[in-house]
């Protein structure tokens, strides 16, 4: 399992951020939650099976 990159979190951080209205002084927040959503997305990808071989 690979850690997210900086630039995936910063893109993903910004995303986050517009959606939540674009508010000042919450940049770590935003950092934070989309370093962990980037994480439990490489978790699930990887605990799944093809359904064929």
């Amino acid at each position: 399992m690979s850690e997210p990159t900086e630039q995936a979190i910063r893109e993903r951080a910004h995303r986050l951020w517009e959606q939540a209205g674009e508010p000042e002084g919450r940049e770590e927040e935003f950092w934070r939650a989309a370093e962990q959503e980037l994480r439990n997305e490489d978790k699930s990808s990887t605990m799944r099976t093809p359904d064929t071989l």
